[in-house]
């Protein structure tokens, strides 16, 4: 599983060099840390290196704070582009 995680990765890495910044790392998040999670939270801004994450509340909020160092890594790789840190907000997003 984790080797057809791998392929999708970097099939996305290829398929998102046209994007804006901001799009890719939109684009990867949900690679990045999967589709329950990405539910409840959105990648809202992005700049200096640092990605902001609009957060649906306070028990998700938790969940991606506990996850920050792998997610952090991992928007990264995906999107090919160097992300120093991410800052979540608590923000109302629309349901899917």
């Amino acid at each position: 599983m984790e080797g057809m995680r791998e392929v999708l990765r970097d099939e996305l890495r290829h398929s998102m060099r046209a994007m804006t910044e901001q799009d890719r790392l939109a684009a990867a998040w949900l690679v990045a840390c999967g589709k329950i999670l990405a539910e409840h939270g959105a990648v809202s801004g992005y700049a200096d290196e640092v990605v902001y994450v609009a957060v649906t509340d306070e028990t998700w909020l938790r969940q991606m704070m506990a996850m920050r160092g792998r997610l952090t890594e991992e928007l990264g790789r995906i999107a090919g582009i160097k992300v120093r840190e991410i800052h979540f907000e608590m923000k109302r997003m629309e349901t899917r």
